[in-house]
């Protein structure tokens, strides 16, 4: 395993241990070069479908672009990394029963702004407007769509200032 940090192929493991879903051994290591700690992940690779995108091309799935895209739209709220994981852990276990060979990517995700939707209604309004590729007019069409529970906007600041 190469350092992220030097580079060098030289390391150890200090700690393995399996995932709280018993998904993945998560693995501690020390680089023996520049002594410095990181986190691998192992998981058994399985087949995954190939995504059908909206303009008709294909493209193999990739879980770092899907998290990725979802820890973008959950940028400072109140989400936990663990709780993305495991939707994503969840989305994959149910494509490889369903044993799709293609699957649209506009499947997937109708499947991410549902999690999102009730989750939190920032990532997913954040989610949603660019899968969805929102007007101004969509955009206030969805939040009068969202039931905010416990928010109540403070005096005056639900009004534009002219």
């Amino acid at each position: 395993m190469k350092c992220p940090y030097c580079g060098k192929l030289d390391n150890k493991v200090l700690d393995s241990r399996l995932s709280r879903e018993n998904a993945a051994i998560r693995r501690r290591r020390v680089c023996t070069s520049c002594n410095h700690r990181f986190t691998t992940y192992e998981r058994v690779e399985e087949q995954t479908p190939m995504l059908i995108k909206n303009d008709g091309r294909r493209e193999s799935y990739n879980r770092s672009k899907l998290k990725r895209g979802i820890m973008m739209a959950a940028q400072k709220r109140p989400i936990a990394v663990s709780t993305i994981d495991a939707f994503i852990d969840e989305l994959e276990r149910k494509l490889q029963e369903a044993n799709y060979k293609e699957i649209p990517t506009r499947e997937i995700g109708e499947r991410v702004v549902e999690f999102l939707k009730k989750l939190d209604p920032v990532a997913y309004i954040r989610f949603a407007s660019v899968y969805k590729n929102y007007a101004l007019e969509d955009f206030e069409r969805e939040v009068k769509g969202l039931h905010v529970v416990g928010h109540r906007p403070e005096a005056g600041h639900n009004q534009l200032k002219q």
